[in-house]
């Protein structure tokens, strides 16, 4: 395999947002191949783009293009946030539809893939990630491409009938097929997305997760994306971690933690999470004033109505609970809106009895896997896990919850709090072997193995 070439929308050419998630995911490969990462580099100018910020650094070459106000309203905010988020993630209801938003992301996602194609060599293997460029992979086969060129979609495809919504779904759907390898987080997307190219396309599903349609043949697979669990391991263990332990334990006093980190995200259901928290302190009254709930949720997409709005639920929400139920020595539900470093969360996880990770849906959700790698093995914690984010297909034996059920998640947290030390051991070490052994290395390999296997085999 010659170098590997990475596009996403936003990169990790700032040094302090190489901790985790995709940047973890493709570096060391960037670096060992002398690779480039293609993106936004996050400025907005009023002329369009008409050159590049190139810069190499620590042996990975950066390729970083700006946005024009309108490329970024409307391949961004509009189709990209307005459209794609909610509509992927089953939310057709807050789907802002402008009929001049596809055109623009079309042409950011071709404008993008000119730059690629202008700076590819042979032997070069091309990975794209993400909704933002559902396109890209086509629009560099138009520019002249025939090399290997995957794809992976970090965030869930919804189910045929869902993805109808988007009235452009079949160009989409045959640009992503000029992709050699397609990946998404769970075997549930990868099924959604091959039913949909079976039923809508007249695709024929071969052996191997291989589909016959639009005149080609595309590998469908799904590759569950890790964490750095050897790192966040170390990271709870950190002098950082265990001040912020002190410091949360002081308000603490002796009670058990409950915690969530979480964006402020419709799709991460913190209204129902807030509303079970009420139901906890209900429906179980001896928990009260023995057990505080963190929730941790830095703002998203602010300029975004239903985010507005949910910031707005979510204070009146807390407001009443701690109303509610609150006394002079005890906030039962402590809401922070605004974001943490990875040691502080790591050193927050590891000291709570309960972590919850309730999404009404996610495609992986990798807090799940940092609240486990973060345990003390001799006295962990509980993973409270929803049944619709992607690690419900690895993460077994956490509580699997319904989050729209909010009178099981109470009962389901109640039972984390009160599970047998031997039981907790248990259910976690099964959970830190998981994770442990399907590390974010572990999933790159699978997804470039899958790459190059494929390139080799219709070469």
């Amino acid at each position: 395999m010659g170098r590997l070439i990475a596009v996403s929308n936003r990169t990790a050419a700032d040094p302090g947002a190489r901790a985790g998630g995709l940047s973890v995911a493709v570096w060391e490969s960037l670096k060992s191949t002398g690779g480039i990462w293609f993106g936004w580099t996050g400025d907005i100018v009023e002329n369009p783009p008409s050159d590049v910020n190139v810069f190499r650094d620590d042996g990975v070459e950066f390729v970083l293009t700006d946005l024009s106000p309108n490329e970024y309203d409307k391949y961004y905010l509009q189709y990209a946030n307005s459209v794609l988020w909610p509509v992927l993630h089953y939310r057709i209801d807050l789907a802002s539809f402008d009929p001049d938003a596809f055109p623009a992301y079309a042409a950011v996602n071709e404008r993008i893939a000119g730059i690629v194609a202008d700076r590819v060599e042979p032997g070069d293997s091309v990975w794209v990630h993400d909704y933002h460029f559902l396109l890209l992979g086509d629009s560099l086969r138009s520019a002249g491409w025939n090399g290997p060129i995957g794809f992976f979609l970090h965030i869930p495809f919804p189910p045929p009938e869902v993805f109808r919504a988007l009235s452009e779904h079949q160009q989409i759907a045959r640009a992503m097929c000029a992709y050699s390898v397609i990946g998404f987080q769970s075997q549930q997307d990868q099924a959604n997305f091959t039913r949909y190219l079976v039923d809508d396309c007249g695709g024929v599903d071969e052996s191997d997760g291989v589909v016959n349609v639009f005149s080609t043949r595309v590998k469908i697979a799904a590759y569950p994306i890790g964490i750095d669990a050897t790192g966040f391991e170390e990271a709870a263990k950190t002098e950082k971690a265990r001040e912020a332990a002190d410091r949360i334990g002081r308000f603490l006093g002796g009670r058990s933690l409950v915690i969530g980190v979480d964006r402020m995200d419709y799709s991460k259901g913190l209204p129902e999470r807030f509303e079970a928290v009420g139901r906890l302190f209900s429906e179980h009254p001896e928990v009260r004033g023995r057990v505080s709930v963190t929730q941790v949720a830095p703002p998203s997409r602010s300029k975004v109505e239903e985010y507005r709005e949910l910031r707005q639920m979510l204070d009146g929400l807390a407001g009443q609970i701690n109303g509610d139920y609150g006394d002079l020595d005890w906030i039962p539900l402590r809401y922070l809106a605004r974001s943490y470093e990875r040691e502080e969360l790591a050193g927050l996880f590891r000291i709570a009895r309960v972590g919850l990770v309730t999404p009404l849906r996610d495609g992986m959700n990798l807090v799940s896997k940092e609240f486990v790698m973060a345990q003390d093995e001799s006295d962990p914690g509980v993973l409270v896990l929803s049944e619709f984010a992607g690690a419900a297909e690895q993460l077994k034996a956490a509580l699997l919850v319904n989050p729209h059920d909010t009178g099981m998640m109470a009962d389901t947290i109640h039972e984390a709090l009160t599970m047998p030390l031997e039981e907790r051991q248990q259910r976690w070490r099964e959970l830190r072997d998981i994770v442990q052994s399907q590390d974010v290395a572990w999933w790159r390999e699978r997804f470039l193995k899958d790459l190059e296997t494929l390139h080799e085999g219709s070469g």
